[in-house]
């Protein structure tokens, strides 16, 4: 039946969303799926930091790339990575074009919300040995008790060494647990707020109730804790304080749903940019680079971006810097030129808590990439608002390249929101846009994600390295 004006107008002037599970072929939804496989054996092994940058130095030496040298002159083809601190990752390959005339930025961050022990962790109380720990970013701390966990991390001792610690991932390990009250005594507890439910001071993770055998000592369990501590790492007490350990779900990535169309794993937020970024710089090297190409994997953007490894430091201004200094161009030159996507996640529509998001500017499950001109909060406060020219050619070369993408917010204008690490990239005269995958439960132990919105999501970085801006 041929359609009446009043449709065809409504095609032609209206946003219409568009819901992949709808376009794409059984071929195509075919690669949706084959990609994915893949993506949840990364987050398998890549829960913390600097898990997701030795896992991603692997993948890149096997695909040529080669630690960076200051001062070299790179010529177009070469790939290089720079490992800071192995808590984040630079790599890239030099394009044809003129370094002068500006690279091309994927910026995202490994580091996920999660219970890191204190400084001094092991105590014991009633013949029972606990670690002591600290939330790390944005956590809502009842959904981290009565659950497996399992702790991952390195212990910097003072000979050098280091000893890289993972105890509850395997089946056979033993794992992490923080007691919660039985609901037939809980009638107090029950009276506190849900953001109080658990308080940050009673999160202490049960590793041992068995009694070191001398009638001579106190605190028996927690020696016999130590003691196994040190038989298997070399460890003591002091060795804590130089360790950088944390509590992880011990949950592996899994399909959700009958039909498997969604994928339940901890760190999502925001690991699932940082391997569609990648993913995309490592396909597309196979041809020939017009720009230049530059993939951040950051640190601390949980915690606001700070310290050295974190986005608002200036790692990446320096190796920059670096990487223009043997082409005698000053790093604000090519600052200026550049073009960055943000590469973090949105909040999807939960259709059980539809009310904290405006329906109109939400994100949706099976929707494609997000892009967000702007985070924030309130009156857009802490955000980078878009250039608007440069949001108009992150649109056409989606649309051209049939990329299914969908606008979004990060909730009503007074519910809340949050920031991702654009304004530190944009702070240094980039165009920049935050663009990602749309998430649901975001910062839980597990979240979710719509496998059909992950593969656009690679393609939307893919086709960001081919378009001519």
């Amino acid at each position: 039946m041929e359609k009446t004006k009043g449709e065809l107008l409504k095609e032609q002037l209206f946003l219409n969303r568009k819901d992949a599970t709808d376009l794409l072929s059984d071929e195509e939804m075919q690669k949706v799926f084959d990609f994915c496989e893949p993506y949840k054996k990364f987050m398998d092994a890549a829960k913390i930091e600097n898990e997701a940058v030795a896992v991603a130095v692997e993948m890149l030496e096997a695909k040529g790339y080669k630690a960076f040298e200051a001062g070299k002159k790179y010529m177009p083809g070469e790939r290089f990575y720079y490992n800071n601190r192995g808590r984040a990752l630079i790599f890239g390959t030099m394009g044809t074009r003129p370094i002068e005339k500006g690279v091309k930025i994927m910026a995202s961050h490994i580091d996920s919300p999660r219970l890191d022990l204190k400084p001094n962790p092991v105590f014991e109380k009633d013949n029972i040995a606990q670690l002591k720990t600290h939330y790390y970013g944005g956590v809502r701390k009842y959904q981290w008790v009565a659950r497996e966990l399992a702790l991952h991390g390195d212990i910097y001792k003072k000979d050098g060494s280091v000893v890289h610690v993972n105890i509850g991932e395997d089946e056979n390990d033993p794992i992490f647990y923080i007691s919660d009250l039985l609901p037939h005594l809980a009638k107090d507890q029950n009276a506190r707020t849900l953001k109080d439910g658990i308080k940050g001071e009673e999160m202490n993770v049960w590793v041992g109730t068995l009694k070191f055998r001398d009638d001579k000592v106190s605190e028996k369990v927690k020696l016999n804790v130590l003691n196994i501590l040190f038989e298997k790492y070399g460890i003591i007490e002091p060795d804590f304080f130089s360790a950088e350990l944390t509590l992880v779900p011990a949950a592996k990535a899994r399909d959700i749903g009958l039909d498997r169309s969604l994928i339940g794993a901890y760190g999502h937020d925001d690991r699932v940019c940082a391997y569609t970024s990648m993913m995309a710089e490592l396909d597309y090297t196979n041809e020939t680079p017009d720009w230049t190409s530059i993939v951040v994997f950051a640190d601390k953007e949980e915690v606001g971006s700070d310290s050295n490894t974190g986005l608002h430091s200036s790692f990446m201004e320096y190796f920059i810097a670096d990487l223009a200094a043997p082409y005698g161009v000053p790093v604000r030159t090519v600052l200026s030129n550049s073009k960055c996507l943000s590469a973090d996640v949105s909040a999807a529509l939960d259709p059980t808590f539809p009310e904290v998001l405006e329906r109109n500017n939400a994100s949706f499950l099976n929707h494609g990439v997000s892009i967000m001109k702007y985070t924030g909060s309130g009156g857009k406060g802490g955000t980078n608002d878009c250039y608007a020219k440069f949001t108009s050619d992150v649109r056409k070369f989606l649309d051209d390249a049939g990329v299914i993408w969908q606008t979004g917010e990060l909730g009503k204008v007074d519910q809340g929101g949050g920031g991702t690490v654009a304004k530190f990239v944009a702070a240094l005269d980039v165009d920049t846009i935050d663009i990602g995958v749309p998430v649901l439960s975001m910062h839980a132990p597990i979240e979710v994600v719509a496998k059909t919105d992950v593969y656009m999501t690679y393609r939307a970085f893919y086709e960001f390295l081919k378009a001519d801006l």
